[in-house]
């Protein structure tokens, strides 16, 4: 589905129209994907909008800028507040937030550091990524491996690994799957091309730990949140592939896939193949925090100030 433009985005400490954010053709970003992004969803609970854990995003935004030697000339507060301003001023909501830095047009070279540093932030209207939140996926083991270790960086978001998650994205469609999973260097479980990956075996919680090049993800963390205080098992380990065949529940965590039910790997029924107990728990405690059902007893949300609400159509 086409992005649908809002009236605002964000660039360098100003509010400038959608249709003039745009960069020159030898910006160095396009030659070698030298960017760092964040994915961010603003929720839409009774009390008004508020973008979810908006400080930690930031936070690795920056750190994955520090990664790539990008020095950016914003703090974490006044980003989480130009994301604000930039929701409130379009009142468009319930949003997807796009943060982007990337190296401008200057020097044609492979590391380009006086380039200059350009800062975006975009919000627009997206939907569900892999579906309705009651229904599970069918997924694949992918043929691409995740990133080694000293390849890059797998704790970075940063746009050049992407590239990999696209070519499992990519196979796992032409296939006939809504999505890939990519195993490690070691042939151990790592994560899907854009979601962090649970398994539920014998009432336990699993997830791989970072070291199998794994994006600390922001959803991945709230959900071991909310499962320590359901009292759930967290086990953080090495996860063969064949503990997805055996597992009795699955679920993806993410920004976009928010927490998505898998229902077969390989054409293998995850248990009885339907979401189970665990997962529909974690879920339901997940969306209620987000959407004001429950108290936000964590903190999550970051209130938008907020002028006329825009229509919106997903």
């Amino acid at each position: 589905m086409a992005i649908q433009k809002t009236e605002k985005i964000w660039y360098n400490g100003k509010l400038i129209p959608w249709d003039d954010a745009t960069i020159h053709v030898m910006s160095h970003v396009i030659h070698y994907g030298s960017s760092v992004f964040e994915g961010i969803r603003c929720y839409d609970p009774p009390a008004g909008p508020a973008i979810f854990r908006a400080q930690e995003h930031i936070q690795r935004l920056l750190d994955s800028a520090k990664v790539y030697r990008m020095d950016v000339p914003f703090n974490r507060d006044e980003l989480v507040k130009a994301m604000l301003e930039t929701v409130g001023h379009n009142g468009v909501w319930p949003c997807y937030v796009r943060p982007i830095i990337f190296r401008g047009y200057g020097d044609a070279g492979v590391s380009a550091l006086t380039n200059p540093i350009e800062i975006y932030i975009v919000n627009y209207p997206w939907g569900k990524y892999l579906g309705h939140e009651s229904d599970a996926c069918d997924v694949c083991i992918s043929s691409w491996t995740r990133l080694a270790p000293n390849t890059l960086p797998a704790m970075a978001k940063a746009g050049a690994n992407y590239m990999n998650s696209q070519l499992i994205k990519m196979e796992a469609l032409a296939n006939g799957y809504v999505e890939g999973i990519a195993l490690d260097v070691n042939g151990f479980v790592s994560e899907g091309s854009g979601e962090n990956l649970f398994v539920v075996h014998r009432d336990r919680l699993i997830t791989a730990p970072l070291g199998n090049s794994v994006l600390p993800g922001i959803t991945r963390d709230s959900i071991l949140q909310i499962a320590r205080d359901m009292n759930i098992p967290i086990v953080e380990q090495m996860i063969p592939r064949e503990m997805l065949y055996i597992a009795d529940e699955a679920f993806f965590t993410g920004t976009a896939a928010e927490v998505t039910p898998i229902r077969t790997v390989d054409k293998i029924k995850v248990g009885k193949g339907m979401v189970g107990p665990i997962t529909k728990a974690l879920q339901k405690e997940f969306y209620a925090i987000v959407r004001g059902e429950k108290t936000d007893r964590y903190g999550w949300l970051t209130p938008v100030p907020v002028r006329a609400k825009q229509p919106v159509t997903v």
